[in-house]
């Protein structure tokens, strides 16, 4: 793997700690900023939504542009983004910042796929694609159990300071090493809404708008409200159970690849794998007091399909609509994440918390239901192993 791609997969294991880090900084932000979980969610669904209203601009730069300017301009923005979250004085100021850092980090995962789709085998693309985001999930284990004593250590304007530097350097290091690949002269032909228009891509989309929020948004927000109010934990207690969740994640992202060679399907794996999820969300939803050691890990070991449907989809783009393609995919996966984190905010404070655990039943059951859709629509989708 060339220096290049190493730089972008160092972009994404910041993106990945970007967007789970709030979980364990909730209790701190709420003693000293006044953050409430409404706020946190609110902040959360900045970053995604930040993050998925950048994608089609970001896929056009990437077919006309190239990746290198690209994601090294904008990782910029992220480093701006983390410098105003170390200086906030208030929770307005929280939210800002993380629109910006979700805006910055947009385009990091998918100038790594757009290099492997243009660079690559497609039929090797699922497990590159797993592989990223396997490492870069990374930066989701940063964010659990490590940035908790990072904050011991230097509090947590410290840490943000210390992680806006980390960015910074990233961009430049983005800048001096990536290699933009030879682009096709046909580049500047079709849109996205030639994709749109292509009925195969659509239980695609759809099953990637359900597969990533309930993982992503338990694990990067709604993991330390739950233990808190739930089961009473403390932020080493948290940390403990969102690495846990983490290393789930980490280890669902390197299997899904091998398993698709070994059933020899994509659908189907996709399908079964997000089944178990809506199986563990239903039981968290009927029993509360469930063990959240077992069953956020579970949640997000099966809910690692991401770069699988990711590869199902990347299996019907036109070689000129690669980058659009891709992040168009990406759109519906981090869009309605972000769309969830707001939601289920909302949520969250119109739900009388008595007991404690009635928020989270209402949280456990709107993430069940979005990926029961999911699975009903994907249920019309047609299996491409390359």
């Amino acid at each position: 793997m060339n220096a290049g791609l190493v730089a972008l997969i160092a972009g994404y294991v910041l993106s990945q700690f970007y967007r789970a880090f709030l979980a364990v900084l909730s209790p701190v932000l709420a003693s000293d900023l006044g953050a409430t979980p409404e706020v946190l969610a609110t902040a959360s669904g900045y970053w995604f939504l930040a993050f998925a209203l950048m994608q089609l601009p970001v896929g056009a730069l990437l077919d006309r542009v190239g990746p290198r300017l690209t994601t090294s301009a904008l990782m910029g923005v992220a480093a701006f983004g983390a410098t105003l979250f170390a200086t906030a004085t208030s929770p307005e100021t929280i939210k800002y910042a993380m629109l910006l850092i979700g805006a910055g980090c947009a385009p990091v995962l998918m100038a790594s796929y757009f290099l492997f789709a243009r660079l690559y085998s497609p039929a090797t693309f699922g497990t590159l694609a797993g592989m990223v985001i396997g490492i870069g999930s990374l930066g989701n284990l940063a964010a659990s159990l490590p940035l908790s004593f990072a904050v011991d250590l230097m509090g947590w304007r410290g840490t943000m300071g210390a992680l806006a530097a980390m960015t910074g350097l990233t961009a430049l290091a983005i800048l001096a090493l990536v290699r933009d690949p030879e682009r096709h002269h046909i580049g500047s032909a079709g849109s996205v809404l030639d994709l749109l228009r292509m009925p195969a891509l659509w239980p695609v989309l759809l099953m990637m708008a359900a597969c990533y929020a309930p993982a992503a948004g338990l694990r990067g927000l709604w993991a330390g409200p739950y233990l808190t109010d739930v089961f009473d934990a403390d932020r080493a207690q948290i940390g403990r159970v969102t690495l846990v969740m983490g290393l789930a994640m980490v280890a669902g992202n390197f299997a899904y690849g091998p398993l698709e060679r070994v059933f020899a399907t994509r659908k189907w794996l996709v399908f079964c794998g997000n089944a178990a999820v809506l199986v563990c969300l239903l039981t968290l939803a009927a029993f509360p007091m469930a063990p959240p050691m077992l069953f956020l890990p579970l949640i997000g070991l099966f809910g690692a399909s991401f770069p699988m449907v990711m590869a199902h989809g990347r299996a019907f783009l036109p070689a000129h609509l690669t980058g659009r393609g891709v992040t168009l995919i990406n759109l519906f996966g981090i869009g309605t994440t972000g769309l969830m984190q707001y939601g289920t905010g909302r949520l969250h404070a119109a739900l009388t918390p008595s007991p404690p655990n009635v928020p989270y039943i209402g949280i456990m059951l709107a993430y069940a239901c979005l990926v029961a859709v999911g699975l009903l629509a994907y249920l019309w989708s047609k299996d491409r192993t390359d």
